[in-house]
């Protein structure tokens, strides 16, 4: 695994929100959020994926245990 921090995508970048960045950042453990928390994340809050993933990023927090690959 990777020290470099992810770069965030500016395609999903534009639509996250602090609430959201917040949101992600209460859910994580260690700077790591599984894919399952994150993508129920993103349901509730009604933005795609992507978007979740790009909050998760904003702030270094990694995705673990992707099943779909979506992050």
């Amino acid at each position: 695994m990777s020290d470099t921090p992810k770069q965030v995508d500016p395609r999903w970048a534009g639509q996250v929100t602090p609430e959201l960045v917040e949101a992600v950042s209460a859910k994580a453990s260690d700077g790591r959020v599984t894919c399952a928390v994150l993508r129920k994340l993103a349901e509730d809050s009604g933005v795609p994926y992507k978007v979740a993933g790009a909050a998760a990023d904003s702030v270094g927090i990694r995705v673990h245990n992707c099943d779909l690959g979506c992050f």
